[in-house]
């Protein structure tokens, strides 16, 4: 790669940024940087590269904008049609000279369920503004042998910049110097434990992300130590660029929910406008052209009558409830439409750390000596057993007391009660020793003040180990030692520096046979997926000179190991257990080892012992075609980067699984997206991570993703529940309305006015009501519907038309006997009132309907009707209502209505009292047939 060339500058040659920087060493890259660790870029080099590169910041491709979003909202299929509707409205009304009161209340509702709408699409897509907050403002850096802070955006590849303690670092970078560097990547890779850097390591280039220990990355942060960087990348090629870019490559696609009732808008309107048209057609052979604009006026009603205004607030209102049902059970939806979506989730993939698992390192196994033990409690609550495996003896006494105090002193946390919780100030690995130590009733305040530390050889990442030396108070017997070191790291180590073995209170010389067991246990406990960590100690007379700090760790007297894990929660077993019943399958996908993933999933019964788990780097050999044959078979992924947790996510899909994806950090954030449901976590998650997502969980548990998935599934049903009863009245209403000039009554029997009527209010009231209904007993006993299920699948279609079939029969039959009952001779009263008492009779029949809508096997009188006391109360309410249009003066004008004597009112009720006896009597029929098979 050349710069380009100008006046001023001179052409110089320059690498690809591209390259894989931790298989290069720290004098290679800098060769290819054409920099210098003691002076940096020169001036000329800067301005040349900041040309060529650009400033150091994420760049976004643009969203929609509020403008386009509101556009969409008027673009759907049934708005469309009722717009059409409320401008034919008011033309025939102002020809009429009569104010368009139609045309008004039509136009109102567009214009409510168009905002509605826009609300709830509106939020801007803030995934990257957060990435863009994980920059570091400024930065310290090697420019012509100064050093001097620049602001981040001026970063060019080639610069130098200084690490510290609490720096976050604002470009990739290939490390060149590093003292006791330790860094948390937890943000990129997803795991808690920081991790030690050195810069003398040279790596394969297929090496992943989270084992390139010679690299540091942006939004990372500096835990401990001091280095000096090689800029490598910056901008969009960055790791954090990486990502930046899935998550904009990632296309946003319609929930099933979403999908359903598009599908539901198109089959409305299409049948709708064939309805419109035969009726056209029929009246006009019928009358010929002279009736077209009352023709008109029917066609107007149908159209009215087909599309129900109210069913995009209910269905609002009814994902509005599902959110605080779900917030109850600690899931917070960020998009209304995932309350539906989870409960269509085929698989759930997620993260290990913090969900599966308490995130908090817990000492599980210790060995001494003479004893294995186990170690029971959770998080880090200092309470719990030490138990002796095979052995009936125990006491915290010899060898486990001595372990116990190594695990005290040799210690840089703090174990702290804060309201009711013990949190932990320091590394997580050293919180767990701290417990261990409580568990057996050993605590720092009580070693702080009788064994001072005065002196300390630090951990490194070359010496995997740490020692502590401890004044052991006032030796008058010259025979005795005044200090005591105490040593921890890594087990083969810390062996290879003891002489003996602690037995009891005294001890024994280390023999070979000793040593392979305790290097056997190790490995057992390693391949379990345990940390282990091997303790020793020593007496001495004085404390070492630095310079002979490396000869005082020798000679030293083994004390035990110590086995910790992250361990799982204790809920999650019974919640995967639950997956599997209700047909979900629970995946495990984590940056951590393949050997503490197998140990933790095999544990929960995500996967079985011999299970096959697939590494990032298997992944990363494999195409799409093959890891979309075998991703249906592995539970099981470690080692992943983020571009291979999209892959995974991607796979489940194009193999038809409707997928949930966990996550946390800013890795997850491209798969939180990807997925059909994406829920990050609340406590531990990122800005990133929550903005990607959908729904966020409150308390980062596994168990609260099920939980969510049964809340989401009875929300589908209830939105199912009350689908069938809106429309199969919708379908009684349309075809009442067909009816009225085609057996030759006069005028129309219901106008635009009350057909909104029916649709806000009296279905709409009810339909909430019935968005209350309880889970069924058996939610989470049966597998997930198919989200690409029709909306009118399983018989709810033909219920739909069977019910607003009977409906429109009771109806007609009550319109012809009304027609001609008002003519009476004798009878007073206005003799359109036969329109009011098909008004009546078609909303009082609803009211029946939604009694017996909410089982679709139980009688009504089976039901326990305070299980939802709402739908009394809405059927109540709306009754109400409706006598009031009928007998306020007022309101009859407004609506059209006309007062109905008592005999009339009770023809009303009988005839729409015989709606809710025919669903009852359905359901005796079904429960028969039932008993036959």
């Amino acid at each position: 790669m050349t710069f380009p060339t100008t006046s001023t500058q001179v052409s110089t040659s320059f690498p690809d940024i591209t390259s894989p920087w931790h298989s290069f060493s720290a004098e290679e890259s800098l060769d290819k940087f054409q920099s210098d660790p003691e002076q940096g870029l020169t001036q000329e080099q800067i301005n040349q590269r900041q040309q060529y590169f650009g400033p150091n910041e994420l760049k976004d491709t643009g969203g929609r904008s509020p403008l386009t979003i509101l556009w969409e909202q008027f673009t759907n299929i049934m708005l469309v049609m009722l717009m059409a509707v409320a401008v034919i409205s008011g033309i025939l009304d102002l020809r009429q000279g009569t104010f368009p009161k139609d045309a008004v209340a039509i136009s109102a509702i567009v214009i409510l369920n168009g905002l509605l709408g826009y609300l709830q699409e509106s939020k801007a897509e803030k995934a990257l503004a957060a990435l863009k907050n994980l920059s570091s403002p400024k930065v310290r850096v090697i420019r012509q042998g100064i050093v001097q802070e620049i602001s981040a955006k001026e970063l060019v590849p080639g610069d130098i910049m200084l690490l510290e303690a609490g720096v976050q670092l604002a470009a990739d970078g290939r490390l060149l110097e590093a003292q006791n560097l330790q860094i948390r990547e937890s943000a990129l890779t997803g795991e808690a434990e920081t991790v030690n850097k050195q810069a003398d390591m040279i790596l394969g280039e297929d090496a992943s992300l989270g084992d390139r220990l010679n690299l540091v990355f942006q939004a990372t942060e500096v835990v401990q130590g001091r280095g000096k960087v090689l800029v490598t990348k910056t901008a969009m090629e960055t790791e954090i660029g990486h990502i930046a870019a899935m998550i904009q490559g990632v296309e946003t696609e319609d929930t099933p929910l979403q999908q359903r009732m598009s599908q539901l808008g198109n089959v409305l309107v299409s049948s709708s406008l064939a309805l419109v048209v035969l009726v056209v057609i029929v009246g006009v052979l019928r009358s010929g052209w002279q009736h077209f604009e009352a023709l008109l006026e029917v066609s107007l009603s149908m159209a009215v009558a087909v599309v129900p205004e109210g069913l995009p607030a209910v269905v609002t209102v009814t994902l509005a409830i599902g959110t605080q049902r779900m917030v109850r059970r600690h899931a917070l939806i960020r998009k209304l439409p995932a309350v539906e979506t989870l409960g269509s989730v085929t698989t759930i993939c997620s993260d290990k750390t913090g969900t599966l698992t308490q995130n908090k390192m817990v000492v599980q196994k210790v060995q001494t000596d003479s004893y294995c033990y186990d170690v029971t409690g959770e998080g880090y609550i200092p309470k719990g057993d030490i138990i002796a495996q095979d052995s009936d003896e125990y006491e915290i006494s010899g060898s486990i007391k001595q372990l116990l105090t190594a695990c005290i002193l040799c210690n840089d946390a703090l174990l702290q009660k804060k309201d009711d919780n013990w949190e932990i100030l320091g590394d997580p690995t050293e919180g767990a020793l701290l417990t261990l130590a409580g568990k057996g009733g050993l605590y720092r305040e009580d070693f702080v003040l009788e064994m001072p530390r005065v002196a300390e050889i630090p951990f490194s990442s070359d010496r995997k180990r740490m020692s502590v030396i401890v004044k052991i108070g006032e030796v008058e017997d010259v025979n005795l030692h005044a200090y005591e070191m105490f040593t921890k790291g890594s087990p083969e180590i810390v062996l290879e520096r003891c002489t003996a073995l602690q037995e009891g209170e005294g001890y024994i010389p280390l023999n070979d046979a000793q040593r392979k067991r305790i290097l056997a246990q190790n490995d057992q406990w390693a391949a379990q997926g345990l940390r282990v960590l091997g303790f020793a100690y020593n007496s001495m007379a004085e404390i070492p000179d630095e310079a002979l700090e490396e000869n005082a760790e020798t000679g030293l007297i083994w004390l035990g190991l110590v086995g910790m894990l992250d361990a799982p929660r204790k809920e999650v077993k019974g919640a995967v257990l639950l997956c599997r019943q209700a047909g979900i399958r629970p995946i495990m996908i984590t940056g951590d080892h393949q050997l503490t993933a197998k140990a933790i999933a095999t544990d929960l019964g995500i996967a079985q012992a011999n299970d096959t788990i697939l590494t990032g780097r298997d992944l990363q050999q494999m195409t799409p075609a093959e890891l979309e044959q075998i991703v249906g078979s592995v539970s099981v992924y470690a080692r992943v980067s983020p571009e291979h947790k999209l892959r995974i996510v991607q796979a489940l899909q194009n193999r038809g699984e409707f997928v949930a994806m966990t996550g946390d950090g800013v890795n997850d954030a491209p798969a939180l997206k990807q997925a059909d449901i994406g829920i990050a976590m609340g406590i531990t998650g990122t800005d990133v991570s929550k903005e990607a997502s959908d729904a966020i969980l409150l308390d980062d548990n596994f168990a609260t993703i099920v939980a969510a998935t049964e809340e989401g599934r009875v929300v589908y049903d209830n939105i199912r529940r009350f689908i069938k009863y809106i429309l199969g009245s919708n379908i009684g209403e349309v075809l009442v309305i067909a009816a009225a000039p085609l057996i030759g009554l006069g005028g129309v029997p219901l106008s635009p006015l009350q057909i909104l009527w029916m649709n806000l209010v009296t279905d709409g009231l009810p339909a909430l009501a019935l968005a209350m209904e309880p889970a069924e007993p058996n939610v989470m006993q049966r597998p997930p519907y198919s989200p690409r299920e029709s909306i009118f699948s399983r018989g709810l279609g033909l219920y739909m038309v069977r019910i607003g079939i009977i409906f429109a029969i009771l109806t007609i039959i009550l319109m012809i006997f009304a027609y001609d009952y008002v003519k009476t001779p004798g009878l007073t009263g206005d003799p359109e009132r036969w329109k009011t008492m098909v008004f009546t009779t078609l909303c009082l029949a609803q009211m029946g309907h939604a009694l017996a809508v909410r089982s679709d096997s139980q009688l009504t009188i089976e039901l326990n009707p305070f299980s939802n006391p709402y739908v009394l109360a809405a059927v109540s309410f709306t009754t109400l209502l409706q006598f009031l249009l009928i007998y306020v003066p007022p309101l009859q004008v407004f609506f059209g209505t006309h007062p109905l004597s008592l005999n009339e009112l009770l023809i009303c009720l009988g005839f729409s009292a015989l709606m809710f006896v025919w669903i009852e009597l359905e359901k005796l029929v079904h429960r028969w047939f039932l008993s036959k098979k």
